[in-house]
């Protein structure tokens, strides 16, 4: 007779407090209901909402509450009766959230987050609190939205050695540099139209000057890297000086323009970095346009893979809380940065000055003999080597003063950031050189 296998004891429901209920927030209760099924049978146990926490307890947000219970304030649901694993969904890295995450850790309740400036900023602390208590802190969300990023450096990528990390990492950004690119337009312009899609926020500080990214890469390259990565050590530049007459100089030299983030392991340290930059049009990620997202891994083993995806919204953000949801709902969980505190390395941030590569350097001069022979000049005695070199005749202009005024695009071979900046000071003082240089840094893709 053969026996039939064993059914295991079905394991009580896993009930989450949420704290915070905009946008993800909202997604999230949506999604627990409309995949109820599915994710029952993926973690092998019931997912509900037990209790919430938010502002406003009378807006309208398109789903139905009743029969959960309210916090008045969200870290409430840290020691709540009926919660066993917190989701913070209200962003910030001070404050509520942070206090919220905290509190819930130390009480021993797995926290998932979609924090990314929690974590960049407090990774580092919250990892060894919730290693003392024993639980799991996921944040899955917290980089490129629905794009399982988390995922596949920790656990995916866990066996090699990453050597590079980062990519497209801010949709608001590439939205803007994608149709600047196809229609000409300038900056300021796009960002005002992206505003009113929904695209960028009424204060684009942190998307548009590269703070977002830096968040996301700070993350990235902690899991790469087996080292929290220190917020203050990235170095970042955003997209607000890059125009209109840089997209057009961009697409005749075989280049696209996207903010990227980079983190590459040397012998010496971790390099960090955002910043606008050239990237060859028929690169893979030259070809990842509007509000997608890109994450670009390269590993001595696995070698180089790309993920791409919608890097936020309602429904891809959603979809990665809940995956952690998930995870902790069938006890699966990682360490904060892929291993114990007492394994991570301690490589040093390196400084921005010791960077190396090509640069592109557009300049507006006064349209006269022996100007370039001064730039190059400049350029000689910083041992910056020139590569090539490109006018725009049909941006002439007159300005009021009468001075002809006139673009010149420059482009250099590999060097050092630090000769390359005391350079640009030094062009900068130039008097045929009008206006504030552009400086964008040339990548591979």
């Amino acid at each position: 007779m053969t026996s039939s296998p064993c059914k295991p004891a079905p394991k009580p429901p896993l009930r989450i407090g949420i704290a915070g209920l905009g946008t993800v927030g909202a997604g999230v209760v949506k999604l627990l209901r409309e995949n109820a099924d599915l994710i029952r049978a993926r973690a092998g146990r019931e997912l509900v909402v037990t209790a919430v926490s938010a502002r406003n307890r009378t807006r309208d947000r398109g789903i139905d509450l009743s029969g959960i219970a309210w916090c008045d304030t969200p870290e409430e649901l840290a020691t709540h009766p009926d919660v066993d694993v917190v989701a913070e969904l209200i962003g910030g890295a001070e404050g509520a959230a942070r206090l919220t995450v905290t509190r819930a850790l130390e009480n021993r309740r797995p926290v998932v987050t979609a924090n990314k400036a929690l974590i960049a900023i407090h990774g580092a602390e919250l990892a060894c609190t919730a290693q003392a208590a024993g639980v799991p802190l996921m944040f899955e969300a917290a980089v490129a939205g629905g794009i399982p990023a988390i995922k596949t450096v920790r656990e995916g990528l866990a066996a090699d050695r990453i050597l590079k990390i980062g990519g497209i990492l801010n949709g608001t950004c590439n939205y803007i540099l994608t149709v600047m690119h196809e229609t000409g337009r300038d900056f300021a312009e796009i960002l005002s139209d992206a505003q009113k899609l929904g695209y960028a926020e009424a204060d684009p500080s942190t998307d548009v000057d590269g703070v977002d990214t830096a968040h996301k890469l700070a993350i990235l390259a902690g899991l790469a890297f087996g080292r929290p990565v220190v917020f203050a050590s990235v170095y970042i530049e955003g997209i607000r000086r890059i125009g209109a007459l840089d997209l057009q100089f961009a697409r005749k030299m075989g280049y696209r323009i996207k903010l990227l983030g980079i983190a590459c392991q040397h012998e010496n340290g971790i390099e960090a970095r955002v910043h606008p930059c050239l990237v060859p049009q028929d690169a893979p990620i030259a070809e990842v346009n509007g509000v997608f997202n890109a994450v670009v891994a390269e590993g001595a083993f696995a070698g180089r893979l790309m993920l791409e995806g919608r890097g936020a919204g309602e429904g891809p953000t959603a979809t990665a809380v809940c995956a952690d949801l998930i995870d902790i709902a069938r006890g699966s969980a990682m360490p904060v940065w892929g291993c114990a505190a007492d394994s991570l390395t301690q490589a040093v941030a390196l400084p921005s000055k010791s960077f190396t590569g090509e640069y592109y350097l557009r300049l507006n001069v006064e349209d006269r003999p022996g100007v370039i022979a001064d730039i190059t000049a400049v350029l000689r005695d910083n041992g910056v080597s020139l590569r090539s070199m490109l006018q725009h005749a049909d941006a002439h202009e007159v300005r009021p003063d009468g001075t002809h005024a006139v673009p010149l695009v420059l482009l250099t071979h590999r060097t050092n950031e630090a000769a390359m900046q005391h350079a640009l000071h030094h062009i900068a003082e130039l008097p045929a050189v009008l206006d504030e240089p552009v400086l964008i840094r040339i990548d591979a893709g």
